[in-house]
């Protein structure tokens, strides 16, 4: 195996990573069980990715864990996730404060079932004054429901007089999202082969690079992480500008 975790430059580490943990249930089926053997393995995943991310100094790991767009699938799988993120928050509450990271969740968060809504509070209550890493989970979570919620809060501004429209610009905006206390994801993953972000992070993804593995979540190890970083690491963000601009300021710092 192929030591990717050596052949990271820690100058040029992302702040944010995100990822879109995909593939649990065709994992399942490739071995004859039921979706929800896929999710239940899926969180050694969760577990390998967070740690590999706090060794090597990523400040941020967003996981989008549970979209707006879940509910639709069968009842007993809902449900089944529901369960499996309170037993996991708990399960894992001991290693979070062990290796000095805090819990933050993004999203809908009222309208989870109660016992998982207490479950992920205490979680991130317990882990508040961590500060060596942030797992973010995504969990009933959508782009579009955090954009029209960011508008309909600069709309109440502009009612009560707070800020004109002539206020309104990125910054502003920004600062309302879901995800105002953390930069944009600088390296945006996706596991199981599909090519697309499925609604996430669609804002904050203007600039983010997109690393798309065949990988299943349920396989995709620390060194698998790895590669993603080292694979971020090769290529060159413009930002709108040229190649040649790029290299003319690194030149000149």
């Amino acid at each position: 195996m192929s030591d990717y975790k050596s052949k990271i430059d820690q100058t040029k580490l992302p702040k944010h990573v995100a990822i879109i943990m995909d593939g649990n249930g065709r994992w399942a089926h490739e071995k004859g069980k039921h979706r929800v053997f896929g999710h239940r393995n899926g969180v050694k995943a969760v577990r390998e990715v967070t740690e590999a991310a706090a060794e090597i100094g990523i400040e941020f790991l967003t996981l989008y864990a549970f979209s707006t767009e879940n509910w639709s699938r069968p009842t007993l799988e809902v449900n089944a996730l529901m369960a499996l993120l309170v037993e996991t928050v708990k399960n894992e509450l001991d290693t979070l404060n062990k290796n000095n990271i805090r819990l933050k969740a993004i999203g809908d968060l009222s309208g989870l079932p109660q016992k998982t809504y207490k479950a992920l509070l205490e979680g991130i209550e317990k882990t508040a004054k961590n500060d060596r890493m942030t797992l973010v989970l995504a969990l009933n979570y959508s782009s579009r429901w955090e954009i029209v919620e960011a508008v309909k809060k600069v709309a109440t501004m502009i009612k009560m007089n707070t800020c004109s429209v002539e206020d309104i610009n990125d910054t502003l905006f920004t600062a309302q999202l879901a995800t105002e206390f953390m930069p944009d994801p600088e390296l945006i993953i996706r596991t199981s082969g599909e090519l697309r972000i499925s609604n996430y992070m669609l804002w904050q993804a203007a600039y983010a690079e997109l690393y798309f593995t065949s990988v299943l979540w349920p396989d995709f190890t620390k060194e698998e992480f790895y590669k993603s970083i080292i694979d971020f690491q090769g290529r060159q963000r413009r930002f709108g500008k040229t190649g040649e601009q790029v290299n003319q300021n690194i030149a000149i710092n």
